[in-house]
This record gives C-alpha cells, structure tokens and sequence, in this order.
C-alpha cells in the first residue's frame, strides 16, 4: 500500500493504542496511590518510581526472549496478553465496590485493593517493557533491503504514534479520572481511567494478531548482549586466573578474552565500553526528568487549575509532549544554526552537559513555585495550642479581650479576625463588650491541637455568644472545597444547596463542613423560614478553600449572605508550573535526542542494541534514585527536595563536562573497514602460507 508492506499499518496501530494505554494508566497513577489507596506522597512516590523503574529495566528481558527464544513475533504477541490481564486486574483492583460492604464509598478491605494493584502494575511492567525493543524492530523487519527509504518513513510514523498515543491519553484519561461514577456512592472513577487503557491494549492485541498472517517473521538470532556479557565475564575471569606477575600484562583487561573471542568483537566492546562509561553520570538526568508524574504532579494538586476550562492536576503532563512537538524543529532548525553561525563547537557532549543544566534549572523553577504554594497554606496549632477566631454577627462593633490579660482585639461588624494561636493551659476566659453590653464567656475543656470560632451577635439586649470547633486538620486535597452555613436569624432556617437539602440550624448555630467539587461552578443557596424563602447565587470558591457562610436576612427574596474564609483557596495558578515544563523539556530535547544520536554514531552496527539497553538502564536506575531519595529524606520541605534534586544534577553535570572532555571521537565505519581490510590481509596470508604448504609437502 503505497510503497509499504500492508503489515506496518497494524504495526503502527497497535503501538498507538499500546501507548494510549501506557501513559494513560501512567497519567492518574500517582493521585491513585494517594487517594484512593491512601498512601502518604512520599510513599506514592516510591512505589510510582519503582514502577517506572521496572518498565525500563525488563526491556534487557523482552530483547533476550525475542533474539535468543521465542522470536519478535511471538514475544510480543505472549507478553501483550501478559500487558492486558494486568491492566485489567488494576483496573479491578480500583473498584471500591469490591469490598465496600458497609456501602459507604471506601473499601473495608484495603489490602485486596493494594494486591490486585501491585499484581496487575507487575504484569504492566513486564508486558510494556517486554515488548519495547521488540516493536519498532519488528515493524523494521517488514521491509526489504532496497526499501530504505520506506523505512525511514515506517520510523517517523511509528513515533508519531507513540506521541500521538501518550499526547491523547494524558489529556482524555484524567478527566475520565475526575468525573463521578459508582455503584452506591458516587467518587472518582479510577476504574473507568484505568478500564479504557485495559481496553485500548485489548484493543492493541486484536489489532497486532489481525496482521498475522501478513508478517514477515525472522527467526531468532541470537541475542549480541548475551555474547558481549560472557565475553566481558570470560575476560575478567581470565585475568583473575593469570593475577600472578609470571603473567605479562596486557595492553587492556578485556584483551584477555582473546584465547576463546575474536579481536574483532573484543575491540567493538572496547568501543562500546567508552560510551557505557560517560553513561555513568546519566541517571541523575532521569532521576528528575520522571518527577513530572510523580512531584510536580502531586504539586498541581495544590494550585489553581482554572484556566477558563478546569484542567486537572494530572493533566500538566500534557505540556511536556506539547514542548517537545514544538521545541524539536526549533531547537534543530534555528537554535543548532545560530549556534554554528557564532563558530561555537556545540559538540554532542557538550549539548548533553547543557540539557542536564537546564533539567536542573527546571527543578529551581519548581522549588520556587512550591515556596509560593507553601506561603498559602494554613498555620495548624502544635499539640499544646489551641487557636481561636472571633466572628462578630452583629451589626455593632466589639472589642474583645482575653483572659488572663492574653489579647485584646477590636471586631467590626459581619467580619472575623485571623485564627490567633495561645497556648491551651493559659487561654481561661474572653470578655466581649459592644454597645452598652460587657459580657464574660468562660473557656471548659478546650482541646489542644483544634481549632475554634467563636461566633457572638449583639441581639439589643444581650451578647448571644457561641463557641464552634472547626473540625479540619488540613487544607482540602483534591481541590475540593469545604463550606459550612450559620444561622444569623432569629429562628431556625432550612438551608439548601442547588435545591439539595443541606442543614437545618437554630439561631447562632452552624453545621458541619460539607465537601463540594473546586472549580468556577456556581451554586444557588436557598434558606427556608416559617414565613419567608430567599435564595441568591453563591460566589466561586476555587480549589482547596474552607468557607463559614452566614445567613443574614432576607430582602424582597434575595438572600443576603456573608462570606468568612477559613482557608484561603489555592492562588497559585497551574500556569506557573509551565516554565519549569519549558525548561526540563529543552534539557530533553538537547539531551535525549543528542544522546541517543551519539550513543548510535559512537557504536559498531552490531552493537546499536548494546548501547539501546544501556540507556533504558540509566532511565531505570534514575527512577531507583528517586524512590531512595524519597524514602530516606528528612527534608520536612518539598522545595527543599526540589533544590536537593537540582543540586545533585548540577554536580553531577559538571562531573559529566569533566569527562567529556578526556572522550575522544571515533567514526565506527572507519574502524569498521579497518577491520575489514586486516581480516582480509588475515585471510590473504592464511591462503598464501596453505599454498606455501601444500607446495612444500609436494616437494
């Protein structure tokens, strides 16, 4: 079709939906761990990187299978059925249903749901790692030899795919994520997040056996990192062997792999080695890199995300493809010109040292959004404070003063003071006096740790006061919002929400907070009295606000209403997060891109999968220095992390510059056809000294 083998167009298909599937599940992953499984950040962390580091670790696995076992085909075929029972035995696992006996919207039995997702994300694991050096070769396999040109254009589509696959699902997956379903009580619905990427990798394995009969199937070869493992092995074992100085020493250790290889494939690992070496300091790069999904996702969860539309927090990730669609043609076609312009030697090396400055760069950013996010939060009392507010009802203003001799504070009219912070053993008492009244309000039985609102109304013959414990220990997670109603008339009042039954309060009475959805939606409050109903449209309240909502009075069937903030909603806009994406996406681009181009243009022919592993192998090992950092760190402060993380980089780039310098360049087809002409010159005196002596056994 069109100059290509009808099979790559199933090919191309399944790995879009096989990447759909991926980044999709990947996408809501770490807010999954938080919410729903209810584990603390640091420990989703750990265990969302310990994914990632085990979907780039068994690639080595899936390539060993495919050239030394089962063959391409066959490989990916049983590990994408492995890939699809896992996805759908996490998806399973996120039905609260399952254990939810009591029918109260969270699981009685939470380590059912813990098993089925760590099984189901071990079998992901193995399934997307598995089959990730398997597809593009295999789709690569499907040309002939005089069809270079076809399968360069195979390569291209194969990665658009790939972005277009993880491009979509990021967006598309997190607002499924966020929308309420449930069989008895209605809450985010991870099991439809995770159930359309179990589909769309059904949906992949259909589509790849369709083509079967299509395929152009090579049989296994056997596997080159195999061979240079047990070279490297024979020759260290070799060397310990002949550690005794009647031995001479050798011009390099891996020359005592002699005796049993060939000089040939000794000194192609030679050369792969010295590119093996300058990856060493590489994992750091990744180590930040993968935080997008885990730190700087958790990190949206406390901002703004009104951008006109709601975007969820897990959707930021989206800005990191949308970069690199932009930045690549950018970065090739206008910054590398002007920087060869300016007679710069923009070596591969050196663009690598300046992708790993500007990653670390990135988690400046980050660190410094986090310290403006930090400003917004709440001040908690410790366990021997207690704190207090005081909201005045009235329509006279009050003077306030604590006893004994604490604090005195003026109240004006329908406004409260800020939460003030005493020590729980000395706080005894308050005095209130407004207009002609002085009343005193003995402090029983005040609980350390909590905190309180004490509500007074100047009533024209005496100050009616009422002391409230406001029941929250934190700020809303979720970008939930917290809203509760007090009664500021005289008699009891109905209030509803929306038409939804919400309180009934007595006079000077609030009720308890209620959680509704953050975002701009607006709703309509209504109070009911025995002889009037008003109703008015209630303000935005944001994202992770608190609210303590006073019911006035009524005028002509408006509801007058005054709005007390308990917590201030996340100011902070998600839009800030953009220049840390934008920074750590031109270190990719610089980075990733040139490094791979390197590796490949530093490496014999056959050694490209060598060098392919090794590099999935940094990704891995990056993921494994996040997981300890955030299971060892004593930093109280994620912007201490942050600046932690950045700082690691930045040493460790300056390590990487230091080594670059001592890497000499090799051109592989020169030494490659220099190894041509010895082995013919080998074979020419081979010929010339059987022909010598055949010659002399005739004689």
């Amino acid at each position: 079709c069109s100059g290509f083998p009808l099979s790559i167009f199933f090919i191309v298909i399944n790995e879009f939906c096989e990447r759909f599937s991926y980044y999709g599940m990947r996408a809501v992953l770490t807010l999954y761990f938080k919410y729903f499984l209810g584990w603390d950040d640091n420990f989703s962390t750990v265990i969302y990187h310990t994914f990632v580091a085990l979907c780039y670790l068994t690639p080595i696995l899936g390539a060993i299978i495919a050239d030394s076992w089962l063959g391409k085909f066959k490989t990916i075929l049983s590990l994408s059925i492995v890939y699809a029972i896992g996805q759908t035995v996490l998806s399973v696992g996120s039905i609260s249903e399952l254990s939810d006996h009591n029918q109260d919207g969270s699981p009685d039995n939470i380590s059912l749901h813990i098993a089925l997702s760590m099984i189901g994300l071990i079998l992901i694991a193995l399934g997307t790692g598995g089959i990730k050096p398997c597809v593009s070769a295999f789709g690569g396999d499907q040309f002939e030899d005089d069809q270079e040109e076809a399968r360069s254009t195979f390569f291209s589509l194969f990665y658009l795919s790939i972005n277009a696959g993880s491009l979509i699902s990021t967006l598309v997956t997190p607002n499924i994520r966020a929308a309420q379903c449930g069989i008895h009580t209605k809450q985010e619905c991870y099991p439809l997040a995770f159930g359309i990427p179990a589909i769309l990798m059904a949906v992949s394995l259909i589509v790849f056996v369709s083509g079967s009969k299509m395929y152009k199937k090579v049989k296994p070869q056997g596997n080159v990192m195999l061979q240079v493992c047990k070279c490297i092995g024979f020759a260290i074992k070799n060397r310990f062997r002949h550690r005794s100085k009647q031995f001479p020493k050798r011009e390099h250790w891996l020359d005592w792999a002699s005796e049993k290889y060939d000089k040939r494939l000794i000194d192609q690992i030679k050369m792969v080695l010295k590119v093996l070496f300058l990856y060493i300091p590489l994992p750091m790069f990744w180590a930040l890199f993968d935080q997008q999904g885990s730190r700087w996702t958790l990190q949206a969860t406390v901002m703004n995300g009104d951008f006109g539309l709601q975007v969820q927090p897990d959707q930021m990730q989206i800005v990191n493809p949308i970069l690199i669609v932009i930045m690549v043609p950018v970065v090739d076609y206008v910054v590398y010109p002007l920087i060869k312009k300016c007679k710069i030697n923009f070596t591969p090396l050196r663009k690598m040292t300046v992708g790993m400055f500007l990653a670390s760069m990135a988690f400046v950013a980050a660190a410094l959004v986090q310290v403006q996010i930090d400003k917004t939060y709440p001040v908690f009392p410790a366990a021997d404070q207690t704190q207090i507010r005081l909201m005045n009802l009235g329509d006279l203003p009050a003077t306030v003063q604590f006893q004994p001799q604490l604090q005195r504070m003026d109240v004006e009219p329908k406004t409260a003071t800020n939460y003030m912070i005493f020590k729980t053993s000395e706080l005894q008492s308050l005095s209130i006096a407004s207009g002609a009244q002085n009343q005193s309000y003995s402090f029983v039985a005040l609980q350390g740790g909590k905190r309180y609102t004490f509500a007074f109304k100047h009533s024209g013959i005496v100050i009616v006061p009422n002391l409230m414990l406001d029941n929250v220990t934190s700020k809303p997670d979720k970008g939930n919002n917290l809203i509760r109603f007090i009664n500021n008339y005289g008699f009891p009042v109905n209030v509803s929400l929306d038409d939804k039954d919400f309180v009934v309060l007595p006079p000077l009475s609030a009720g308890n907070y209620s959680i509704i959805p953050g975002g701009n939606r607006q709703y309509i409050i209504k109070s009911r009295t025995s002889i009037s109903s008003c109703t008015t449209l209630a303000k935005k309240f944001g994202f992770g606000s608190a609210y303590t909502i006073s019911i006035d009075d009524c005028t002509r069937g408006i509801l007058n209403i005054t709005y007390f903030e308990d917590i201030a909603p996340n100011s902070v806009h998600m839009a800030w997060q953009i220049p840390q994406y934008f920074l750590l996406t031109c270190g990719e681009v610089v980075f990733s891109v040139t490094g791979l181009e390197f590796s490949y243009s530093q490496a014999p022919s056959n050694m490209k999968s060598v060098l392919q592993a090794g590099w999935l192998l940094t990704v891995a090992v990056g993921n494994i220095i996040v997981l300890i950092v955030a299971g060892a760190s004593k930093l109280s402060k994620q912007w201490a992390e942050y600046v932690l993380f950045a700082s690691l980089l930045f040493a460790v780039c300056i390590i990487f510059a230091i080594m670059a310098t001592f890497y000499t360049y090799v051109d592989p087809n020169e030494i490659e056809a220099q190894f041509d002409e010895e082995e013919k010159e080998d074979k020419k005196n081979q010929d010339h000294h059987e022909k010598e002596s055949e010659a002399d056994s005739k004689m």
